[in-house]
């Protein structure tokens, strides 16, 4: 019989932006839970939700009848997870909930039918819970008790993560996620991750599930598992899915070496900082095979990225971007518009600080307030949501007062326009390309001008 049945509320077939991009990945988390449980002889199933549907999770459920249903959750997978809970207690399972969502919003999962909510790392809870030990002795869970969230002792971390065992790949169709990258991009790709946490402060960035911590498992260990990806499933490229791949120079420099020996060199893309970033680290990544790396560079306004308290320099960030590509590799960014106290002036200094740059790409988000972060709790008090919190998430928070929404994008257009325009004119233009420069030229004036029309209009409840 089943001890418990993990599962996740992330259903590809049904995201559209995700169908468009294809880039699928399984849920590490989760497979990093099944490994732990297994070794300690527990009976695991564990439901991938990715290629499948929400009522075939329902009908695995009910046909399955587990004592206990654990269900990951972020902010993207609210209302997934919510329906699955449902499901869950049709069969009379006990509900544990895991993940980055449930920790922030503990009274509000509690109430709607969870009996626990983990908070942290999820593999030494859940082994304890499944033993029967009593709620109130288990530490780092919360649940209700006489309609009040009762909050256990903090875990701690994992100390060692090298005696953890790798992920349970088996338990999943990886394959299947291999096949999909390579159909639509040409190289079939596997994720990993060689750390936990993030030490840094970001104010818009959660902690909800390791907090501040920051450890590493040994270059030997996961050399190893790299090992067992190549042999298993034959990738053609990798994804470090680490916060900060190159926080420990000694670490990395270890780790290259360590794959240099063995014979392993796959491409790979991972993110970083420029601050981690220096000639003999892009060396070692270019040698390691490194195939594009992200910046989370955020706005090219020194202001705005001291309110975030990014510890980071804009000026630093163009020359490790010219720096990455000198070596061959290709540079994302993440960039973020509307932080508390950005004007005018600051997305005119990210959008030159784009075109000093040229990164390869890069991606834009609006800022929104994610509970338990820094930056929540600065704007609290003029939070707004404009959906239900049971069919919305924090992407559906505004700040009553900043710009609206339709100023955001204008914003975004002229960025994004403006930057393309100016790739597309140190590339040089030619008589097959006028067209596309004149329809760039307008779409950046568009947004330009909307942003003036728009710049009065305020974000309403």
């Amino acid at each position: 019989m089943t001890d418990v049945l993990l599962t996740h509320g992330y259903f590809l077939y049904d995201d559209p932006h995700e169908l468009a991009v294809m880039k699928p990945y399984p849920p590490l988390g989760l497979l990093y839970i099944s490994s732990h449980l297994k070794a300690r002889g527990y009976s695991v199933d564990l439901f991938d939700t990715t290629f499948a549907r929400p009522a075939e999770l329902e009908a695995h459920i009910q046909r399955m009848r587990p004592p206990v249903v654990g269900i990951y959750a972020n902010l993207m997978t609210r209302g997934n997870v919510l329906r699955a809970m449902r499901a869950a207690k049709r069969a009379g399972s006990m509900v544990v909930l895991g993940g980055p969502d449930p920790a922030n919003y503990l009274g509000e999962y509690l109430g709607r039918g969870a009996d626990v909510v983990v908070v942290g790392e999820g593999e030494a809870t859940l082994e304890d819970l499944l033993t029967g030990m009593p709620w109130s002795e288990v530490k780092g869970i919360a649940y209700l008790q006489d309609g009040q969230v009762v909050c256990t002792e903090a875990r701690p971390m994992i100390a060692d993560l090298d005696a953890q065992p790798f992920p349970d790949r088996a338990a999943i169709d990886q394959q299947r996620y291999v096949e999909v990258w390579r159909k639509h991009h040409g190289q079939g790709s596997v994720s990993l991750i060689t750390a936990r946490g993030c030490p840094y402060t970001c104010t818009w960035c959660s902690h909800a599930v390791f907090g501040y911590s920051h450890r590493r498992r040994s270059p030997a260990n996961v050399v190893a598992e790299v090992e067992q990806i190549v042999d298993g499933y034959a990738p053609d490229l990798l994804w470090y899915a680490d916060d900060v791949f190159t926080i420990n120079h000694k670490w990395l420099f270890e780790y290259a070496d360590l794959l240099e020996r063995r014979g392993l060199r796959l491409p790979f893309e991972t993110i970083s900082r420029e601050d981690r970033l220096n000639e003999h680290v892009v060396q070692t990544l270019a040698r390691m095979g490194c195939s594009r790396l992200w910046i989370g560079a955020e706005s090219g306004s020194q202001r705005v990225l001291d309110a975030m308290k990014r510890r980071t320099d804009a000026e630093r960030v163009k020359a490790m971007v010219h720096l990455l590509q000198r070596h061959g590799i290709s540079v994302g960014m993440f960039i973020m518009l509307g932080y508390e106290g950005e004007e005018r002036a600051d997305l005119q200094a990210t959008v030159d600080f784009l075109k000093e740059a040229a990164p390869d790409s890069f991606l834009t988000t609006v800022a929104y307030p994610i509970k338990g972060t820094p930056y929540y709790a600065e704007v609290e008090d003029r939070v707004v949501a404009h959906r239900a919190w049971e069919d919305g998430s924090d992407r559906d928070l505004g700040v009553l007062g900043r710009h609206s929404p339709r100023y955001y994008s204008f914003a975004t257009r002229w960025m994004v326009s403006e930057v393309a325009l100016q790739r597309a004119l140190r590339r040089g233009p030619g008589p097959r390309t006028y067209p596309r420069l004149a329809r760039t030229w307008v779409s950046a004036r568009v947004g330009r001008l909307g942003m003036l029309l728009t710049e009065r209009e305020r974000e309403l409840a």
